[in-house]
């Protein structure tokens, strides 16, 4: 299975995301911010980074700019409430494998990530 980098500043959705993707039998990790999480990204060697856009210190777009330039065959799936931020991600169209529609209910959520894996 697959090494998943979780980056969300709502700490409970962090905490449910990442025992949904567990349950499926892959290892994750979590960062609170953009920041954080790209600092986890240089320590370790991950397979998806599946991150909010909308955070406090660096938000997600900064961060898959950053982390895409710094791994270029990282595969990265980020997720949005907002549709202004969703068109924010528009310019990331050949460095994100999609953006995820937050509410979201774990299957679709599972569903993604798989799909983000084999893309």
């Amino acid at each position: 299975m697959a090494r998943i980098l979780i980056t969300e500043d709502e700490d409970s959705l962090r905490s449910f995301v990442a025992r949904a993707l567990r349950l499926d039998g892959h290892e994750t990790d979590e960062a609170a911010d953009g920041a954080e999480g790209l600092e986890k990204l240089k320590d370790g060697v991950y397979d998806l980074l599946l991150s909010d856009i909308r955070m406090p210190v660096m938000d997600g777009i900064e961060l898959a700019h950053q982390a895409k330039d710094a791994f270029p065959g990282l595969k990265i799936l980020l997720m949005t409430g907002y549709a202004e931020q969703r068109e924010r991600a528009d310019d990331l169209a050949e460095k994100i494998i999609d953006v995820v529609a937050k509410p979201f209910a774990l299957p679709e959520i599972r569903k993604a990530v798989a799909r983000a894996l084999v893309a």
